[in-house]
């Protein structure tokens, strides 16, 4: 078990030898299936989160029922959400959702609190991950106040790794805290505009340099 962790977490190879078994002996191992509520809003935090395959989306739900996508958690990361509601000893703020087939491992919460408390190593890896996190959160609530839905679209389309891609307008609207109406919308501005090309559930990007253009 201990291989499997520090495989995708080397960070915690620098735990002593008797930190790493306290850390080994509390943890267990969790499968999930894609489209798995791994946390629901206002439900008790179970332990510490590490993800060792998939990858799981953390959003927030308004009263008026629109979503905007917080963050995502990757093969190798720790939610951070789980971290606040540890120290903090409150309940979770937002929902996690697998987007597909889930592995990871909890660290109850009391491993937890005595390995924060006992090992530098340990609060450093924790920390470094929470702030790191933070500050993406930080660069999120900046694009969505400040920044013109135009220029986070294009952005959002730029950052796929393939030029064809399968995505509905209401997957986009919950990606940049807006709704389908709006993004449909500016999508066909695009489309008008020659950088990408609509089909149903699925965009092609056109012109990369244009929308390059409009991002800025």
């Amino acid at each position: 078990m201990q291989k499997i962790i520090t495989d995708h977490f080397p960070e915690l190879n620098q735990l002593s030898g008797e930190n790493k078994k306290i850390l080994e002996s509390g943890i267990h191992m969790i499968s999930a299936p894609a489209g798995t509520v791994m946390f629901s809003e206002g439900s008790e935090c179970k332990g510490y989160v590490m993800l060792l395959e998939g990858t799981v989306r953390v959003h927030k739900v308004s009263e008026d029922g629109r979503e905007i996508v917080l963050y995502r958690v990757e093969s190798g990361e720790s939610c951070i959400m789980t971290t606040t509601c540890l120290i903090s000893d409150e309940q979770y703020g937002a929902e996690g959702v697998a987007e597909t087939d889930v592995k990871l491992v909890v660290v109850p919460p009391g491993t937890f609190n005595q390995l924060l408390a006992r090992s530098g190593k340990f609060r450093n890896f924790v920390f470094e991950v929470y702030a790191k996190r933070m500050s993406m959160l930080m660069m999120l609530v900046e694009e969505v106040v400040f920044k013109k839905l135009d220029k986070r679209l294009a952005h959002l389309l730029l950052d796929r790794n393939k030029d064809q891609f399968e995505a509905t307008h209401q997957d986009i609207a919950l990606e940049l805290g807006s709704v389908r109406e709006v993004v449909s919308r500016q999508l066909k501005v695009f489309e008008r505009g020659g950088l990408i090309r609509l089909a149903r559930g699925s965009i092609t990007i056109l012109d990369r340099d244009g929308l390059g253009a409009a991002s800025e």
